[in-house]
């Protein structure tokens, strides 16, 4: 068992969920959760959005005029054996309304919002892949 490579490949996946997420490349963010994963968002901790479907179709309910800018820090990957890890990490949420003209910034900008993301991750034909994606606001 490579415990490097495993905490690498887990760390991977919540940078490129805050990169895919922000991006809103949503059909690309499913793919890194298992097909029976759950995730809880923070605006709803307390809430499973259950299946790789389900989770898609949230992310695509998103307004289309709200950009989201996710800073990910301080990732503690905890390797459980060669097909599970769980991991910690901290997230800032910067969001805002689009503007409507293109270069301008964006209007109606919310304060930051500081936050934690518990995952779970496994081993698939496909990667690693988010098992459970567990937010939760911190302030």
């Amino acid at each position: 068992m490579n415990e490097a490579f495993i905490r690498q490949a887990c760390t991977d996946l919540i940078v490129r969920y805050a990169y895919l997420n922000d991006e809103r490349r949503f059909d690309e963010l499913a793919m890194l959760f298992t097909e029976d994963a759950v995730l809880y968002r923070p605006s709803a901790p307390e809430q499973g959005i259950a299946g790789r479907t389900a989770i898609l179709e949230a992310f695509r309910k998103r307004p289309a005029d709200t950009v989201t800018f996710h800073v990910t820090s301080d990732i503690l990957v905890e390797v459980q054996d060669e097909e599970s890890a769980q991991a910690r990490s901290r997230i800032l949420l910067l969001s805002a309304t689009r503007a409507r003209e293109a270069g301008a910034l964006p209007s109606e900008q919310k304060p930051p919002v500081p936050g934690i993301f518990r995952d779970r991750f496994r081993l698939t034909p496909q990667g690693w892949q988010f098992a459970e994606r567990r937010g939760m606001f911190w302030i």
